[in-house]
């Protein structure tokens, strides 16, 4: 059982009409799409269901952000997932899909640091500042690796970058490679943006390999064109991969095809707590009176330093551990809610039937 205030609020909110609402709608919703599968097809559709939590995904080359995410979101049947930042369709890497109550906190992940391993062929400059675009110039390369990571120390630090015409970015409702790809040149105004390292992994035969850690909003197509024209020979980005993004880690990632292979208890397996995704974020934990009042949104005095980010944890009553319940900040010793768990959502979690906390 919860402890009691938690459960009041979850009763609260049950005898407000929220679970057997959402209960009917959800039961609905479901029929009505059943039924037109089965009048479009002839094979009824699996039945959605709720899921909690983050997969790793090892998104592969060729594929777009959204169509990797729909891919992952039928396999588990999912009523709802996002990811947190798209990746090109040519990089690859890391792309984390937040499930059901975890979309509540997926903008922690798109507002984090990011890790790339970046390809770049150097003498070579395109039109599109990858192996994709027309050369406009070839140059024969004479810098040594010393040159290299001299030049690319004088890029690390808070700059400010033209985003690539070539980019997602958005103009009027269009991408602004839309616009690239006829010709027309959209104005760009220059971004902030934090290049915090960048490491010389390999350079032979003109190309050169290197790990960036960023701010988010950091377009490594531009840095590479950049890098080139400050080597004085010009440069294209090869391949992209994402490494990192704020704590998660490419290591721990899944491709599609080991998603895929498996049945659906060893998928469900791999989804990480909601948790992790704040996991570098300063914590708090609640008696169970504190936890039920923050849980309906109510400020509690604590003897906290301020801090502009936590994650708060209540107790789970009769069954051992903490759960998750949301983020908040602290300010002259007060806690106040950032984004909260709802009481359903804290009640699925205690008995163990999504995976929203990692303690």
């Amino acid at each position: 059982m919860l402890a009691l205030p938690i459960e009041h609020a979850v009763a609260n909110a049950i005898a407000n009409g929220c679970a057997t609402g959402t209960q009917r709608h959800c039961s609905l919703r479901n029929a009505r799409v059943s039924q037109a599968m089965i009048a479009t097809t002839g094979k009824p559709r699996s039945p959605r269901r709720a899921v909690d939590g983050v997969v790793l995904l090892d998104k592969p080359l060729g594929l777009s952000s959204n169509a990797a995410l729909q891919q992952v979101k039928r396999l588990y049947r999912a009523e709802k997932v996002g990811h947190t930042g798209t990746l090109d369709p040519l990089a690859t890497g890391l792309l984390p899909l937040c499930f059901g109550a975890t979309t509540k906190f997926s903008q922690v992940s798109l507002e984090s640091d990011k890790a790339y391993r970046a390809t770049l062929k150097l003498g070579v400059t395109t039109t599109t500042a990858d192996a994709e675009g027309e050369i406009l110039r070839e140059c024969v390369v004479g810098v040594t690796r010393g040159q290299i990571e001299s030049v690319c120390q004088t890029f690390t630090g808070a700059r400010h970058q033209v985003p690539p015409m070539h980019s997602a970015l958005k103009h009027e409702g269009k991408a602004l490679y839309e616009y690239a790809r006829v010709g027309v040149e959209i104005a760009r105004a220059p971004r902030s943006v934090t290049i915090h390292a960048i490491d010389v992994i390999t350079w032979q035969n003109d190309v050169l390999v290197i790990d960036v850690r960023c701010s988010k909003g950091t377009y490594i197509r531009k840095l590479a064109d950049e890098l080139g024209q400050a080597l004085g020979c010009g440069a294209y980005l090869g391949a992209l991969r994402r490494t990192g993004c704020g704590p998660l880690r490419l290591e721990a990632a899944h491709t599609l095809e080991s998603l895929v292979a498996l049945g659906e208890d060893e998928r469900d397996a791999l989804l990480i707590p909601t948790d992790t995704l704040l996991a570098d974020w300063p914590e708090i934990r609640l008696n169970e009176e504190d936890a039920g009042r923050f849980l309906s949104g109510l400020r509690r005095r604590l003897a906290a330093v301020d801090s502009p980010r936590v994650r708060v944890y209540g107790p789970r009553g009769e069954r051992p551990g903490e759960v998750f319940l949301g983020s908040g900040h602290v300010k002259a010793g007060e806690l106040i809610s950032t984004r909260l768990l709802s009481p359903l959502e804290v009640q699925r979690a205690v008995q163990g039937r999504s995976v929203l906390t990692s303690l």
